[in-house]
């Protein structure tokens, strides 16, 4: 996650994060220290992989607010079909498809794009969703109706959703269930399933 619009940190100063699993096991991908992007931290990221193993096998994901790729990037490595990774900070998205282009990840589209505008504009159906919005801008409850209400979820979407700790678990559509919901430190995680509806 990146925070929409933010620009600085030290000129070329880059980290980097190890994707745990899957074809890139091991493999260590760079981002940018950029204001107000918050890598999931490795411990989370174990967590909520044990819980979409069943699922990442021929998904197609979206990764909004994708900041330094940490999960768009590791679905993709244990099997997903496809990762849209979208993020509003030009530094950000450039690093993503340099780092995607070093590790083969043909399957990996970015998208610059301000996140709201992206999910206004033409939908395609995804299996799984990732949103990690900024903290402190309540943008998970508008990312939420815009996923549920224009067409962006396959029937059984699986959508992962992280947030600030003490907002406790997030409200969501009448047509997701909250099925799993962790905290680690600062960070509350969650993981939502939309219905499958007649």
């Amino acid at each position: 996650m990146a925070k929409p619009g933010s620009r600085g940190g030290k000129p070329g100063a880059r980290s980097r994060l190890r994707i745990i699993a899957g074809r890139w096991r091991g493999r260590l991908v760079a981002f940018d220290d950029v204001p107000g992007l918050r890598p999931t931290p490795d411990r989370v990221r174990e967590t909520v992989f044990n819980w979409l193993t069943p699922y990442l096998p021929g998904a197609r994901c979206l990764d909004l607010f994708a900041g330094s790729g940490a999960l768009g990037l590791e679905a993709l490595s244990r099997g997903a079909a496809e990762a849209v990774m979208v993020d509003a900070d030009r530094r950000v998205t450039d690093t993503l498809a340099e780092q995607a282009g070093i590790l083969g990840a043909e399957h990996a589209r970015i998208v610059h794009a301000d996140v709201l505008s992206f999910l206004g504009g033409p939908a395609q159906a995804f299996d799984l969703v990732f949103l990690d919005p900024p903290y402190g801008q309540d943008l998970l409850g508008p990312c939420c109706q815009r996923l549920e209400t224009r067409g962006w979820l396959a029937p059984g979407a699986r959508i992962y959703l992280e947030a600030e700790r003490e907002l406790g678990v997030p409200e969501v559509p009448a047509d997701w269930e909250v099925v799993r919901s962790k905290q680690a430190g600062q960070v509350g995680y969650h993981l939502a399933v939309r219905r499958i509806t007649a």
